[in-house]
């Protein structure tokens, strides 16, 4: 069997199952955009483009600064890291990410251009919270503060600033509904900090599953699903009766639950991917709900 090629080793370091994470709340965004009559298809495929970047640069990162922490070893129970597995050296993971962060800027450029200084301040604080959710000497994601960044950065930044490139007007309600994507990207990092809370602490790596266990990661998935599903329905039936599609991923959702609380160590991986279809699923029935409106 061949050696995979640099291409097929970067495209799997960059996690293609959580990519829907940076999709999410720009299909969200521009759904509002879309209902405010604001429509702007350039400004909507950069932010998707410069978005998807941004993600697949922190995942980068990640793989780079938790080789050189210490954070990946071959104890490892979660997908192969690329540069830990001797895919990749150091340095080429290191320019990897430079790279998908300097992809993200060309994009940003346009943006800039079009939105001013929020979207400037957007962006650089994005890539500076994605080098150092584990780069640098106090990580974000080694002091518990992973969630915070997940929920806010893939939740009411990118939706708001999503609907801000399109409209140019701050939309209380889009970064309200952003929260829906956010606390469902949350749920994808819970899985993942439960899954490794063992090696974790080998690292020092503090995530809410080592400081608190694994019951409260498991309580901790079950709030963000219910939560980021409650608030999907409830924005978007401030906007029309439509929203009420979003039901349909009640099923879902409930399997994944209960999925989390009887699944532990490597079992859990699939589980990763399974929430991004669940984030999916959710932006696919709230956006087709939101735009109902419009073809009435």
């Amino acid at each position: 069997m061949s050696a995979p090629s640099l291409g097929q080793i970067l495209f799997e370091a960059a996690r293609p199952r959580t990519l829907p994470a940076g999709l999410a709340p720009v299909v969200t965004g521009t759904a509002l955009a879309m209902i405010d009559g604001a429509f702007q298809l350039l400004a909507c495929l950069c932010a998707v483009f410069g978005a998807l970047a941004i993600q697949v640069g922190t995942n980068y990162a990640n793989d780079y600064f938790d080789n050189e922490k210490g954070a990946d070893t071959v104890d490892r129970v979660g997908p192969r890291r690329a540069t830990q597995a001797g895919l990749v050296t150091p340095a080429t993971m290191r320019r990897a990410f430079v790279a998908a962060f300097a992809v993200a800027v060309v994009f940003g450029c346009y943006l800039v251009a079009r939105g001013g200084w929020p979207v400037i301040a957007i962006g650089v604080s994005a890539v500076v919270c994605g080098v150092l959710y584990t780069g640098g000497p106090r990580p974000l994601g080694y002091l518990g503060l992973g969630d915070v960044f997940v929920l806010v950065f893939f939740g009411p930044v990118a939706v708001a600033g999503t609907h801000y490139v399109q409209t140019l007007t701050f939309s209380p309600l889009a970064a309200v509904a952003g929260l829906a994507p956010g606390l469902l990207s949350t749920g994808i990092l819970t899985v993942n900090n439960l899954r490794d809370r063992h090696t974790d602490v080998g690292a020092n790596k503090r995530t809410l599953a080592v400081r608190f266990g694994a019951t409260f990661a498991r309580v901790e998935y079950t709030v963000v699903v219910v939560a980021g599903l409650a608030t999907a329905l409830v924005t978007g039936l401030l906007v029309n009766r439509g929203a009420l599609l979003v039901l349909l991923c009640v099923p879902m959702a409930f399997g994944l639950v209960r999925r989390v609380w009887i699944t532990d160590g490597p079992s859990l991986n699939p589980m990763l991917g399974a929430t991004g279809k669940l984030l999916l699923l959710m932006t696919a029935t709230s956006t087709v709900g939101l735009l109902q409106g419009l073809v009435h």
